[in-house]
């Protein structure tokens, strides 16, 4: 992982931070999957042991349909499970530019130190801050985001 869990910490914000400082009409899209989504029960279980062991990164922007599904799922992750899920929010695509894919401000230059291709993306990091896994836009092995994560720390043991 190009950075270290204290520099991510300093540099994102909390899930329900990012959510809360969105403007309208996006913030209301969040907050509308937050309170109608639930959660699979046993994966949150599973979750709730890896508390404190690891870190959830994701990158987001408040346009994005697909944050807008996900993002909210993290923060319920977060408050039923007790995982740090942190997000470096603001992305914006660099049309002009066919170089680089985001435009640097406002995205945080931490995008291409992640790769960051699509949004969002979503990293799993141990205590240390080794990427242990990765979901890009929504989950592509399991059925939800939360059986996703735990199918990716579970694998990591």
């Amino acid at each position: 992982m190009p950075l270290s869990l204290t520099e991510i910490r300093a540099r994102t914000v909390s899930v329900n931070d990012y959510i809360n400082g969105l403007e309208e009409p996006f913030k209301d899209r969040f907050l509308t999957r937050k309170q109608t989504y639930r959660l699979d029960r046993e994966a949150v279980s599973q979750l709730r042991e890896f508390a404190g062991k690891y870190l959830i990164t994701a990158f987001s922007a408040a346009w994005c349909k697909d944050c807008a599904a996900n993002i909210p799922v993290l923060a319920l992750i977060s408050e039923a499970a007790g995982l740090e899920v942190r997000i470096f929010g603001g992305l914006k695509k660099d049309p002009l530019d066919q170089v680089h894919k985001w435009r640097i401000p406002p995205s945080p230059q931490e995008v291409e130190a992640f790769n960051v291709e699509k949004i969002p993306v979503i990293i799993v990091a141990d205590e240390e801050g080794r990427e242990i896994g990765r979901i890009v836009e929504k989950p592509s092995r399991q059925p939800t985001l939360e059986q996703e994560i735990s199918e990716i720390i579970k694998s990591a043991q």
